[in-house]
């Protein structure tokens, strides 16, 4: 995955930091509360800072179960990082099409296809061409220059539906497309971390890969999870403190990653104008997967707040919180 797109602070007393840290060693702890021992490790994995907390009742099982799911981690993110030249992703990218496809790739398509037609297509992977344009033509110090020609090529090769999905096949319909699973495959592969945690006993935890959280019954004390949503502008003021047993939280943000000083350009692109959506400065979802609050955040935050508040609402139980540029904030009824 890229650099972090999301992030979120203080979770369970455990800082989710964002991915501007690179090289970070493995942090490992563990500590008995009560009848379990509360392990925790942090990695640096798929662009960002990841942190597993887990309670178990065995010190090594639970070290175990932690190291089990950060390989299911690394495994699933050689299958579907477009940063990974040998990813069948990439390959995909290159060859215009991939068959014998895995069928986690399968899945994480398949899911990104549907959330594509159920948002009008504000959620739409082939955008890859549009961010490509913007991080080749990246300016951090100044304006970014764009060509109109070379913005109207890219953007004409933003087309959900020439992603064309068999039962063992993908395909591009149109030479020069490409897809980016960036806003998707990093929810599924934490649903996943989550699900072997618990197939190795620990089935309290929660893991927090730079704000796509999971959480899995209770921490120490039979106590709910509490995690705080990042303040865009950084200080301090969180726009959100949630108590949460077993779901997943993900929030999109403008800004963490951009491409001009001024931060109009920036990773959450509108399929439909090819441009970055500067009114909201982040949408955090609340769903029964982090891989589905992952993609409805970006779709919510392209949508912008009146239209994406909307479209949340008309989902049952998902959630979302927009905060404005100028620190306004909105809400779905039962947020938090």
């Amino acid at each position: 995955m890229t650099t972090s797109r999301r992030q979120f602070l203080q979770a369970c007393g455990v800082l989710g930091l964002g991915a501007a840290v690179s090289g970070v060693p493995a942090v490992a702890s563990a500590a008995r509360v009560g009848k379990d021992y509360k392990v925790q490790e942090t990695r640096f994995l798929m662009g960002t800072v990841v942190t597993i907390t887990a309670l178990h009742p065995s010190k090594q099982l639970g070290e175990e179960a932690i190291g089990r799911s950060f390989e299911e981690m690394v495994r699933l993110e050689a299958l579907l990082s477009r940063y990974k030249n040998d990813s069948p992703v990439s390959v995909l990218n290159r060859d215009g099409r991939l068959s014998g496809i895995p069928q986690e790739l399968a899945e994480v398509v398949r899911n990104a296809r549907l959330i594509s037609k159920l948002s009008d297509n504000a959620f739409d992977v082939t955008i890859k061409p549009v961010v490509d344009l913007f991080t080749e033509k990246a300016n951090r110090n100044g304006e970014m220059k764009l060509s109109k020609a070379e913005f109207k090529e890219a953007l004409a090769l933003v087309d959900a539906s020439s992603l064309i999905q068999k039962r063992d096949s993908i395909r591009l319909n149109r030479e020069g497309m490409g897809v980016t699973l960036d806003g998707i495959a990093k929810g599924f592969i934490v649903d996943k971390a989550s699900a072997v945690l618990a197939a190795y006993g620990a089935k309290n935890h929660m893991i927090n890969a730079g704000g796509d959280i999971r959480t899995m019954g209770e921490k120490a004390g039979s106590k709910p999870w509490v995690v705080a949503v990042q303040d865009p502008d950084k200080n301090g003021n969180y726009p959100a403190v949630i108590q949460m047993n077993t779901g997943a939280l993900a929030t999109s943000g403008g800004y963490e990653v951009f491409y001009d000083k001024n931060h109009m350009y920036h990773h959450l692109v509108s399929p439909q104008s090819g441009m970055s959506p500067n009114n909201v400065a982040s949408v955090s979802v609340m769903a029964p997967s982090v891989m589905e609050a992952d993609a409805l955040a970006t779709a919510a935050f392209i949508m912008q707040t009146h239209r994406g508040l909307q479209f949340i609402e008309g989902l049952n139980g998902r959630e979302a919180l927009f905060v404005t540029k100028n620190g306004m904030k909105a809400s779905t009824t039962h947020f938090g």
